[in-house]
């Protein structure tokens, strides 16, 4: 059973990030972490205890954050400018250390742990729910480079490998309507049940046959999908609800969006006969694809597999999956013939659906012959490999300069 480690935060921010204060920030990434408790007095840590002291004043990446509350020494978190952001230490040893932290003036009595950079901890794990490899941060929080903060948190919150129009075309839009959420309160739950409701409209509007009424609430719904989750990182507000909600929508809605589309073709395009071919389609290229990435991920290898080679990683971009076939199905309606839109969705499943089981037949083989498999993003170093054309694609734009 994990040993519990106690965190007190010190001071707090001039200025906010995101709404919320650099004590407010932390102690919801703490909450967040089963091993951790907060105290809001030292006097409250019983005795033998290791105690991590955090100065609310700095940015943390979540990394460093998890690092340390499971780090198995005690140590002292200095930034690259030598300045003290974090210690862990033992409960004899607080007071100490919280004077250090709070004046940076040592005691003579006092020998300070051993100074690591974000450099010097084993933090630079591939970050696979995002995707992607990026340098972990600890960051000053003044008035002067609030803009710069809050731009890094934003594309930190960003997955590195994803589809074109998630990736380069909704970025800077959302930042925008992430910031008027947060400047009106609204949650990440509320957008995306506002989502849902767009959801249900598009698929209505494509059931009725108005496809330009369906896209419109369709590309919302994308929009609105994106934003959500880049609002729940910035402010740290992920529920299991919410996730479950989110998830959920966009794994089941896909496929019933093209179902009406199909539907909203009769008696123009489509007969009523054809409809159990159309559908049968349609769920054998999505089904199959998204079998073909659960076989890989869950019994071949340990990470997603469009971040197994580059070229899995380009594939995502095009691949199969809801804003690409959108693009698709754009095309066709302004062309006007909805129906080829169609087509060329059910056509582009089958494909990408096949390109994945080759992919997937090449994982196993390749596992039976070598060994567990590696993602490419394992050989990234960030800050020396930023100069190739696939780390330039898929790792982050790095917007505060002194990272």
């Amino acid at each position: 059973m994990p040993i519990t480690i106690y965190v007190y935060i010190i001071g707090d921010s001039e200025i906010d990030i995101w709404g919320l204060s650099g004590r407010e920030r932390l102690r919801r990434m703490v909450a967040s972490r089963a091993q951790a408790k907060l105290v809001d007095k030292i006097a409250q840590i019983p005795g033998q205890a290791a105690v991590l002291l955090l100065r609310a004043d700095y940015l943390f990446d979540d990394r460093v954050l998890a690092t340390l509350i499971s780090a198995k020494t005690y140590l002292t978190l200095v930034t690259n400018e030598g300045q003290p952001a974090a210690m862990r230490v033992s409960i004899i040893d607080a007071t100490s250390a919280l004077g250090y932290l709070k004046n940076g003036a040592e005691e003579k009595n006092y020998s300070i742990p051993p100074r690591y950079t974000t450099e010097d901890l084993d933090v630079l794990g591939l970050q696979r729910n995002l995707k992607k490899r990026d340098k972990p941060y600890v960051l000053p929080i003044s008035k002067c480079n609030r803009s710069q903060l809050e731009s890094e948190l934003f594309v930190r919150s960003y997955k590195g490998v994803t589809d074109l129009v998630t990736k380069w075309l909704w970025p800077m839009p959302a930042f925008w309507v992430t910031r008027l959420c947060v400047r009106w309160g609204l949650s990440p739950n509320q957008v995306t049940l506002l989502s849902l409701v767009l959801t249900l409209a598009a698929g209505i509007g494509f059931g009725h046959a108005y496809f330009g009424a369906g896209l419109i609430m369709a590309w919302l719904m994308t929009f609105f999908d994106t934003v959500d989750g880049k609002l729940a990182r910035v402010t740290v507000t992920s529920s299991r609800v919410g996730d479950a909600l989110d998830h959920g929508l966009d794994i089941i809605h896909p496929p019933l969006w093209y179902m009406a589309w199909a539907i909203g073709l009769i008696p123009e395009s489509v007969q009523v006969a054809d409809l159990t071919i159309l559908f049968s389609l349609i769920l054998i290229g999505y089904i199959g694809g998204r079998l073909c990435e659960g076989v890989f991920q869950f019994w071949i290898a340990s990470f997603d597999i469009f971040i197994w080679r580059p070229l899995d990683s380009f594939n995502r971009l095009i691949t199969a999956r809801r804003n690409p076939n959108l693009i698709l199905l754009t095309a066709g309606w302004l062309m006007g013939r909805p129906d080829a839109g169609l087509w060329a969705v059910i056509v582009w499943h089958l494909l990408s659906t096949l390109f994945l089981f080759v992919r997937v037949m090449m994982a196993w083989q390749m596992r039976r012959s070598h060994g567990p498999l590696r993602s490419w993003f394992e050989d990234i170093v960030p800050g020396e490999n930023d100069g190739k054309f696939v780390a330039r694609i898929f790792t982050p734009l790095k917007i505060y300069k002194s990272l």
